[in-house]
């Protein structure tokens, strides 16, 4: 059984150390470089936040740990850390946000439940649409619906009132790990709209989630993981997703 541990101290008080991780991915079509993954591309972003190093290991099924498959059911991202091991991306990301605060990625408990309403149900929707392959117009119109309708919730909570900064928490001046986790997703919608559904969503009538995509987009966390290009995206989401 999958263990996701980490987020509490350890009872003998040692704090864990930078240094000794590496995170197992998804591969890309070729086996042996990365995957577009948006869970592991969130991780990969807040450890390149932090500036904590690691080596990078895409993995098949067959070349997975045998480790990884007995213990946390070959389930990737998995980040080893020494002796542990944590295979969830958001306890990934608390791991890391807690143990390694530079920068801190969290923000206000009240600010972050608000702007994660806001993007609730976002990822299912896009993915929903996008693998719509069925020849209903009637559902295939339904499932832009959904996904244009949590567009514009997006939009209202960006275009709120108060809001000084590029970002998604609070006042937006914030970069956090809201943020890390939206940023893949978001590029991953950017490049299937465009490339596998004839940019059947017009994305100009979301105008702060341009800004907001661009924002997230420009970033050097960001630039620096997405070595993966669109080619990989469009073989990840009409193959695997």
């Amino acid at each position: 059984m999958a263990r996701n541990r980490g987020l509490e101290r350890r009872e003998e008080g040692a704090t864990p150390l930078p240094g000794g991780m590496t995170l197992y991915v998804k591969p890309a079509a070729d086996g042996a470089s990365v995957g577009d993954c948006p869970f592991a591309h969130f991780v990969r972003m807040v450890l390149a936040e932090k500036g904590l190093a690691y080596d990078l290991v895409p993995s098949t099924p067959e070349s997975k740990p045998r480790w990884l498959a007995d213990d946390y059911g070959g389930k990737m991202p998995a980040l080893r850390h020494r002796k542990e091991c944590y295979v969830d991306s958001e306890v990934i990301a608390q791991y890391l946000d807690f143990f390694f605060q530079e920068p801190e990625l969290s923000a206000g408990s009240a600010e972050t439940e608000e702007a994660a309403t806001a993007v609730e149900g976002f990822f299912p929707a896009m993915a929903r649409f996008v693998k719509d392959e069925g020849t209903d117009d009637e559902e295939a119109s339904e499932k832009r619906a959904a996904l244009e309708g949590k567009l514009g919730v997006l939009e209202g909570h960006l275009g709120k009132e108060g809001r000084t900064g590029r970002y998604l928490v609070g006042d937006g001046e914030k970069f956090t790990l809201l943020d890390c986790s939206m940023a893949p997703k978001l590029y991953a919608m950017d490049v299937c709209l465009r490339e596998i559904k004839g940019n059947a969503v017009d994305m100009g009538k979301y105008p702060m989630v341009r800004k907001y995509m661009d924002a997230l987009f420009e970033r050097p966390s960001f630039r620096s993981t997405v070595e993966y290009g669109p080619e990989t995206v469009v073989w990840g989401w009409t193959t695997y997703h």
